[in-house]
């Protein structure tokens, strides 16, 4: 168990072999909740240390990750940041003072206005280094822009014109081959607010390479992941982990996940998912995650879950009581023991000073 110093009202419990696990895969974990405006770092104090290591940093309604290199990249409510890991060239000897650690330092923020950003990542291929993002108030994919809020990247051919509507909820983007290639939707509609009168079977992924619906009929989907030649996918509305038949575009359920499925990252074959608690409102209602759960006699849960994608068994675990009831995304920070944050209004951003010395930048 372990209690965060900046938010007494927070506890968060795992399995017995969670901290384990993350020492032996070697990373750190990230994730968002827009619901108190918090991004937390998970890893141990040391690399065997047994005790979990949680950090914690605010960004208002901070939502979408992506970690690439030594750059994380997060959204806040009206803002694109950019951090850097201050200690990208340390000493990584174990033993060493510095050895698996990351401590990220904001560089860059692209102010966006709101535009309700959800996930987002790095395109590689063609040496692009391009962040794109789901811009869910335009129903677009997006990358960020020297001039403007945004630049339209693509919009689904059902969305008639870019628009601050909202009108088909696109929320979910994942890469193959370091390519911007499916997105998730909630519905086709192309009216304001439309998705909502859709949560419970009106959701699509789409290949935005060929602009073809790849599956639908799906409940409120989520976080598509491409790994291993397979798109995985969080069906949240009904509650199920799962993959898509590529042929048939059929949604084949691996895992029960007793939670609003939201957020991914996969790492060495194991799918690291978000789950929350359902809030009492018109968004959650009328779904079949509430009736599965009750089936089930269980309660939603608020934290991550992760499955053994061999197997489909949820092998491990961690839970949040408190104030928060949702998260948003999740990330895996490679390589790494513990791993820290710079805020914008700490001390401490006055003091970390880096220089660039490539003679050829």
């Amino acid at each position: 168990m372990s209690e965060t110093k900046e938010t007494p009202r927070l506890e968060i419990n795992t399995s017995r072999q969670f901290e384990s696990w993350l020492r032996e895969q070697n990373i750190n974990l990230a994730f968002t909740t827009y619901q108190v405006g918090k991004i937390f770092f998970l890893g141990t104090r040391r690399p065997q240390a047994k005790k979990l290591f949680v950090f914690e940093r605010t960004l208002k309604r901070c939502m979408g990750l992506a970690v690439f290199e030594n750059s994380l990249y997060t959204s806040s409510l009206y803002q694109i940041h950019r951090f850097e890991d201050v200690q990208n060239d340390h000493d990584n000897t174990p033993g060493s003072k510095t050895f698996g650690k990351r401590i990220y330092v904001p560089q860059l923020n692209y102010i966006t206005g709101d535009l309700d950003t959800h996930e987002m990542a790095v395109e590689t291929n063609n040496g692009s280094n391009r962040l794109v993002f789901v811009n869910t108030l335009f129903n677009c994919l997006a990358t960020v822009s020297e001039k403007f809020s945004f630049k339209p990247v693509w919009r689904p051919p059902f969305i008639s014109k870019l628009a601050a509507e909202d009108r088909c909820h696109l929320n979910g983007l994942a890469l193959r081959e370091g390519e911007a290639r499916y997105v998730s939707a909630v519905s086709t509609t192309d009216v304001v607010n439309g998705w909502r009168e859709h949560r419970d079977n009106g959701g699509i992924v789409m290949d935005i390479k060929t602009n073809e619906t790849i599956a639908e009929n799906l409940s409120m989907p989520h976080s598509p992941r491409w790994h291993n030649e397979t798109l995985y996918l969080s069906n949240a509305g009904s509650g199920h982990f799962g993959r898509i038949d590529m042929k048939s575009g059929k949604f084949e359920e691996i895992a029960f996940c007793p939670g609003f499925l939201r957020g991914m990252a996969i790492h060495n074959g194991f799918a690291i998912v978000g789950i929350s608690k359902c809030r009492k409102n018109r968004t959650f209602q009328g779904i079949a995650l509430d009736e599965n759960l009750k089936n089930k006699k269980v309660e939603p849960r608020c934290g991550l879950l992760v499955i053994d994608l061999k197997t489909g068994d949820i092998v491990h675990s961690l839970t949040i009581e408190g104030i928060i009831d949702e998260i948003f995304d999740v990330a895996v920070i490679p390589e790494t023991v513990k791993t820290q944050a710079i805020g914008f209004k700490t001390d401490e951003i006055r003091r970390v000073i880096s220089i660039d010395t490539d003679e050829n930048g």
